[in-house]
């Protein structure tokens, strides 16, 4: 079955409701969202229950929309999943789900997709996939041996299975600060990161990091000097929980271990420690294999961009994925710019021309 539309949205999570916002709003352009979850909610629909937002719920909100107040200063994940199921069914988004894009082809001017809903004809794409699906996890010596088990922080699912046992959390930002402090509480607990934690002030949160990359941001576009960016204040917010957790001595931090014996972990030094568990707060990669027909990524697994758009194939748009994507843009209130930059961009170099199909959305609908 063929489709065909001005725009494919690719990613239905806070990046790409954001742009589908913008286009609906400020361009008389056609289009639609092609989600690969069952339900709303983007990749917070897999973070662990305890997951809390850096910024209070007044400082966490798409564009046109304010997040609903819990109460609290810091939400968790079932608030934002909760906020963006009714952003999308308030507004009306287009989105087509459980829809996955196996490939982005160049054909002629504009785009074929194939997708698990046939091929999409586009004129532009905007790939708003994040990261969550593709976790890093570094290969240390003796892995395979390893008999526990191993997790990465984008499958972690809470404490409760974790109930005694001898952990080792790796990774010194805020995933691995955040399920550090949880497990402290229930088990046997080994923090391991590179260095000391690198605390940002305790009244310090994601206002103040949003602020810091947006001014960097500018002043780099200004031709100004490098006024430093977040990680010169550091790389753990200091939400509650992680507080607590600190204050009590509960996390105490070690190095990194250098191999895996069959039954734990061990150190250059000649320690050795049984360990039941290990929990990989490693971070992620950017998810974009959709896009390797267009042959367009960089060795460290971005794409060259001028703004949001690809410096390499006109058309096509990346939003989200973090400060090469725009200062904060993998955050809910820092997506915003870019997505609104992204719309007026596809309206000044798009014709609303074409026809429409059931499910996309013109301004106006």
């Amino acid at each position: 079955m063929a489709h065909r539309t001005d725009v494919v949205v690719i990613g239905g999570g806070q990046a790409g409701l954001a742009v589908g916002w913008y286009l609906r709003r400020r361009t008389e352009l056609s289009f639609v969202i092609l989600d690969d979850q069952a339900a709303p909610g983007g990749a917070w629909r897999h973070a662990w229950p305890s997951l809390r937002l850096f910024s209070p719920s007044s400082h966490s909100s798409l564009p046109g929309r304010l997040m609903p107040s819990t109460g609290a200063d810091h939400p968790d994940a079932a608030h934002v999943i909760d906020y963006l199921t009714d952003y999308e069914h308030r507004y009306a988004l287009p989105v087509h789900r459980p829809v996955r894009v196996h490939a982005v082809h160049r054909d002629g001017e504009g785009f074929r997709l194939q997708t698990t809903d046939g091929t999409w004809s586009a004129r532009a794409v905007v790939s708003a996939t994040g990261t969550w699906s593709q976790p890093f996890r570094p290969t240390v010596p003796g892995q395979r041996a390893f008999r526990g088990t191993q997790v990465h922080s984008a499958h972690y699912a809470g404490p409760t299975s974790y109930l005694g046992r001898r952990v080792v959390v790796v990774g010194g930002a805020n995933s691995g600060a955040q399920i550090a402090a949880e497990l402290a509480e229930v088990a046997d607990l080994t923090w391991c990161l590179k260095g000391e934690p690198h605390w940002l002030p305790d009244d310090v949160d994601g206002r103040e990091l949003f602020r810091v990359a947006t001014e960097r941001s500018r002043a780099l576009a200004a031709g100004q000097p490098d006024p430093g960016g977040v990680a010169a204040l550091g790389d753990i917010v200091v939400v509650p929980p992680v507080k607590r957790a600190r204050d009590a001595g509960l996390l105490r931090p070690e190095p990194v271990f250098d191999r895996f014996t069959p039954t734990g972990v061990a150190w250059a030094d000649g320690r050795e420690r049984e360990v039941d568990a290990v929990i990989w707060c490693t971070g992620f990669r950017p998810a974009l294999r959709h896009l390797r027909p267009l042959h367009v990524r960089e060795p460290d697994g971005t794409i060259r961009t001028d703004g949001t758009a690809s410096v390499q194939v006109p058309g096509l748009h990346l939003v989200g994925y973090g400060d090469w994507t725009g200062p904060g843009s993998a955050t809910l209130i820092g997506v915003g710019p870019t997505a609104r930059a992204t719309a007026a961009d596809l309206a000044r170099t798009l014709a609303p021309r074409g026809r429409d199909v059931p499910g996309t959305a013109r301004h106006g609908n």
